[in-house]
């Protein structure tokens, strides 16, 4: 087992996972209700909820890896299947029109994207420095 660095907490899976949850429900609920959010603020709160999701996920997969390890994962993670949509395939293409591949993956290209997403492991990482973990 490996041993936590100093600025490492060992993250309790249950509760990740209740946030998993919380979270994955929010950034739904922000396409379906987009009055949830001010419209200035577009399609992008589900973008951000979209990678604290992916932060959250990468903090159960490694419970014991300090928040900024966390933190890099999540951005990579985000920026890889941003950039992964300027590959075309009559496949891949056909996974994100369905729900689910358009879910997980999007459809098209935006660089704002990328910035959404940095603020969603940012909300993340604070998040989890505020509460200790």
């Amino acid at each position: 087992m490996e041993k936590a660095s100093s600025n490492a907490c060992a993250r309790r899976r249950t509760w990740s996972f209740v946030a998993l949850v919380f979270v994955v429900l929010l950034g739904l609920a922000s396409r379906r209700y987009p009055v949830l959010f001010p419209e200035a603020l577009g399609k992008y709160p589900g973008d951000a909820l979209w990678a604290l999701m992916v932060f959250v996920a990468w903090g159960i997969v490694f419970p014991r890896k300090p928040t900024w390890q966390i933190f890099v994962y999540t951005l990579a993670a985000s920026y890889c299947v941003e950039f992964c949509k300027l590959y075309r395939a009559p496949w891949l293409d056909d996974f994100r029109n369905s729900t689910i591949g358009h879910l997980l993956l999007g459809s098209s290209f935006s660089w704002q994207n990328l910035i959404a997403y940095m603020v969603g492991a940012v909300i993340g990482a604070v998040a989890e420095r505020l509460v200790k973990c």
